[in-house]
């Protein structure tokens, strides 16, 4: 689930939203991000947030090669118990907030000869939020590569996200959640205490272009957020 999401603020609109600075316009005017790009995150791996670009789909520390399934999110139920995650989960310069001011979800059709009809969801009418994210590096091919995944939680609490999917990403709203996340005083279960879903008076969903749907084509523009008449 969650397997696109858009990011359509510019960079001073997320300086000012999340107080970090972002100077450049990589991973940020987008309208379709897609797994394995280069999306824009913030982290603390020093104490200090700053924000940079990691590809969408973790990568394992001890990896020498991308190969296997994309590992774009985790359940938030199972992510200290993952290889992958147990170790990332429990240190604060491993969390990280995956920028976005919105995502994609699908509806499944009444006939399998339907397209999927994609739904737009927002927080608050539109604003920039964060996913709560686990990154790590790891040295492929020689180089170090910086990657992330997002988690995602049960949505049932939250009738917006449930009426399409039973499972929905992670989403920090708000200044102090954010800032939280990345608090090194939080361990393991304070951590995942943040994770539940957000209420259902803070989430819309709308119809949107079935373009969306093709992972093959780099589709692109506001004409997504908003089905065909």
């Amino acid at each position: 689930m969650c397997g696109r999401y858009t990011n359509t603020a510019g960079p001073e609109e997320l300086n000012d939203r999340f107080r970090v600075p972002i100077e450049r316009t990589d991973g940020t005017g987008r309208f379709n991000v897609a797994p394995t790009e280069q999306v824009l995150a913030i982290t603390a791996p020093q104490g200090e947030p700053q924000a940079e670009l990691m590809r969408w789909g973790l990568v394992p520390s001890w990896a020498t090669e991308i190969k296997g399934p994309l590992m774009i999110n985790a359940r938030m139920e199972t992510v200290a118990e993952k290889p992958a995650y147990r170790r990332l989960i429990p240190r604060a310069s491993r969390r990280a907030l995956q920028i976005a001011d919105g995502y994609y979800e699908w509806l499944k059709p009444e006939h399998r000869s339907q397209p999927r009809q994609p739904f737009h969801f927002q927080v608050d009418d539109g604003v920039p939020f964060a996913f709560a994210a686990l990154w790590t590096p790891a040295k492929v091919d020689g180089e170090w590569l910086h990657s992330i995944s997002l988690l995602t939680c049960d949505s049932a609490p939250n009738r917006v996200a449930a009426a399409i999917h039973d499972r929905m990403p992670v989403i920090l709203a708000d200044e102090d959640a954010q800032r939280a996340w990345l608090d090194p005083a939080l361990g393991t279960d304070e951590a995942l205490a943040l994770c539940g879903p957000l209420p259902a008076e803070r989430l819309s969903a709308h119809p949107a272009n079935p373009a969306v749907n093709n992972v093959h084509t780099a589709v692109e523009g506001p004409e997504l957020l908003a089905a065909p008449a």
